[in-house]
């Protein structure tokens, strides 16, 4: 095993472990660090993971281990070393929760504002800091899925929260480490990796008919590591055109060689939802069916240049019908779109005595067939097993290249690097220069300070969309931002977390917007968009620091603050954000291997929405506060595991959207068995 020292820091390389897939943000790193145990393990745990209780198996100590690997950057660093906010939400706090989607599962960071439409992760608007759905990246395994119709469907993806290792999310602006659309953070969906050949069956049921089913096997060799899983969900829906079914597979090989290890990962879904009142309640009897298909290639290099390229696509279907059955007798067709995404990027670092340097490069094409977005093509096209055509296209080229160092000296951290972005159709060239540092005053205690600037495109849908309610903007330019951010860490043994405080300037920032005299939304760039905003983590580990017979406690609060040049108009999106959100979490052992895992939300909406009874508007009603509870009590043993969980305890009636009406209380129960092969 070899390994080197990282001058001034008793920092050791263990590069076999460089290979994790579930390591953070992967794709950027290429070595893993690990330092002296008994100090990295207190300052590397994540922060809003629930302690995981005592265990002194060789799986549980190699988990602890791979815990260590943290990177937010494009050269690799440990947890202590990165001066940003990184939040994480490993298996153990997967499992201990109620929630059953990816989308659920993020309602519990309070650094994230999650606007479902449709329950169980059918579909939801997900943003952080006071941004929108559409300036957020989503990564699977390192690999940009992010939709370029609609940030809707960011969320559509071909994996199960049961086959998920860990949720990352990069909160504030990254564009100089991911490029376009990181304009208000990302999120890294890592899927699991098992070095075991076994079998694993879940299964669930509750109120509305609900099901949900689970099955995977992972198999193959030290050199050949393979894993496969499908799932199936569905529910008769909690009111009238809520149903949903969704089907998807997913699976993934690893190559191990001497030189490096090669990664492939494929998967694909399909669901079928009622879309209540969605779009607009002046139609609540819409549906939709979305279809999505995803690869992608990659290559970890283990030499003294690392280096990794990789290769992707996706492809994304969609229709949306506004009348799910009675078509009104101006109704002309439902509305079809196909977008195709590929894309190909080089990421390498190398080390020398000057510090760490990263650079690399990415191309990605993103084009749209439809009948409704784009410009009319000369010759129409069949839409894939419907009665219809293609009639409109568009289409744009993204090439970015990157320059990154790290510097790490004494108690002093810094990292600095610019990205340059080319947009075939919109505003050019654009360079995103951006700083982080940081200064430890002692073991369990440093400052941060970082300055980002980011850019957002428009996406299909805000160009060209044109409907009875909608009106789009094929003018639109891209929004631009610079944020300044600076705050605290504090890691001991006993209490963990943060306290942050950003802010953001942006220009040209879009929305869809409209005035008091009118029901039709149109997409515009506001002139300017301020936000202020501070968010604060604390989790007491009475469990780890006590013994299991005392809970593990996490509290964390966000607050925002926008302030908008132009206010002669309603909008949409951006000034309906979270000004207040507080979280936490209760975790105790009650029994022997019996678990309570208590959760709450309380959320405080600026805005407001036109409220509508009967398909009419009767005003705009502005967003009321309100508190969840969810709970879960779960028993397992060595190859399975029983629960029982009951989302919105309380039964509270609340909208998170407009007049999307939200699930009242929802009891499941269920169970899984892993069998080893």
């Amino acid at each position: 095993m070899k390994n080197k020292l990282i001058k001034e820091h008793a920092v050791l390389f263990f590069r076999k472990w460089s290979g994790k897939s579930y390591s953070l943000f992967s794709a950027l790193s290429k070595t893993v660090a690990i330092s002296v145990l008994s100090v990295i393990y207190f300052l590397s745990t994540p922060i809003i993971s629930v302690a995981i209780e005592p265990d002194s198996t060789e799986v549980k100590m190699e988990y602890d281990l791979d815990e260590i690997e943290v990177s937010a950057q494009r050269t690799p660093a440990l947890y202590s070393q990165v001066a940003r906010i990184v939040s994480v939400i490993d298996r153990k706090e997967i499992e201990a929760t109620a929630a059953q989607s990816v989308q659920e599962m993020l309602e519990y960071v309070a650094g994230i504002d999650v606007r479902q439409r449709g329950a169980e992760g059918v579909q939801a608007d997900v943003s952080i800091r006071g941004g929108t759905s559409d300036q957020l990246l989503i990564l699977l395994n390192g690999i940009n899925i992010t939709d370029p119709q609609t940030g809707h469907h960011n969320l559509d993806l071909p994996v199960n929260l049961s086959q998920i290792e860990r949720i990352e999310v990069l909160e504030g602006p990254a564009a100089r480490i991911y490029g376009p659309n990181a304009f208000s953070g990302a999120i890294n969906i890592v899927t699991k990796q098992n070095e075991q050949n076994k079998i694993n069956l879940a299964t669930s049921g509750g109120s509305f008919g609900f099901f949900n089913g689970n099955a995977g096997c992972a198999f193959g060799t030290q050199k050949i590591r393979n894993s496969l899983a499908f799932n199936y969900k569905r529910s008769d829906g909690y009111i009238d055109n809520t149903d949903f079914h969704t089907l998807n597979g997913f699976y993934t090989n690893r190559l191990n060689t001497k030189n490096g290890t090669l990664d492939f990962q494929a998967g694909a879904s399909v669901k079928g939802f009622g879309a209540n009142s969605f779009y607009s309640p002046k139609y609540p009897n819409q549906y939709e069916t979305t279809k999505n298909l995803f690869t992608s290639l990659k290559w970890k290099d283990k030499g003294k240049l690392h280096w990794t390229p990789a290769l992707y696509y996706r492809r994304h279907l969609d229709k949306f019908e506004l009348f799910r059955d009675n078509p009104a007798s101006w109704y002309t067709g439902h509305n079809y779109h196909q977008t195709n995404i590929w894309g190909a990027n080089l990421n390498s670092w190398f080390e020398w005595k000057g510090g760490k340097t990263a650079f690399g490069a990415e191309y990605r094409s993103e084009h749209i067939l439809s009948n409704v977005l784009g410009k009319k093509m000369n010759k129409p096209k069949d839409v894939p097993g419907e009665d219809a055509q293609y009639t409109k296209s568009a289409k744009r080229n993204i090439l970015s290249a990157f320059l990154d160092h790290s510097v790490y000296w004494k108690r002093w951290a810094l990292t600095a690097g610019v990205m340059g972005n080319w947009i075939s159709e919109k505003d050019g060239l654009n360079f995103f220069p951006g700083i982080d540092i940081s200064y430890s005053f002692w073991e369990h205690f440093k400052c941060y300070m970082g300055y980002n600037t980011s850019l957002r495109m428009p996406t299909f849908t805000d160009l060209y969309y044109e409907g009875t309610t909608n009106v789009g903007n094929s003018d639109l330019k891209p929004e631009k931002s610079a944020t300044i951010e600076g705050g605290i860490k504090f890691s001991h043994p006993l209490i963990k977390g943060h306290w942050a405080v950003f802010y953001r300037k942006g220009r040209n920032i879009i929305d869809w917007v409209k005035t008091g005299s009118t029901e039709v939304w149109q997409s515009k760039n506001l002139t300017e968009l301020k936000t202020l905003g501070t968010e604060i983590r604390l989790q007491v580990l009475l469990q780890d620091k006590f013994g299991a017979a005392f809970p593990t406690i996490q509290l964390a609060y966000l607050y925002n603050d926008m302030k908008k040049k132009d206010a002669d108009f309603i909008s949409h999106y951006a000034l309906d954000y979270l000004r207040h959100k507080f979280t936490g979490s209760f975790r105790q052992k009650l029994y022997r291997n019996t678990w309570f895992d208590l959760k709450w939300i309380y959320q405080d909406r600026a805005g407001s929405y036109a409220k509508y009874e009967n398909t009419k508007s009767v005003g705009e009603t502005e967003y009321q506060p309100f508190w969840l509870f969810d709970g879960k009590i779960s028993y397992s043993q060595k190859h399975w595991m029983l629960f029982v969980a009951v989302k919105n305890i309380f039964d509270k009636k609340y909208n998170d959207i407009g007049n999307v009406t939200q699930p009242g209380r929802w009891l499941k129960a269920g169970m899984s068995y892993e069998l080893p092969l």
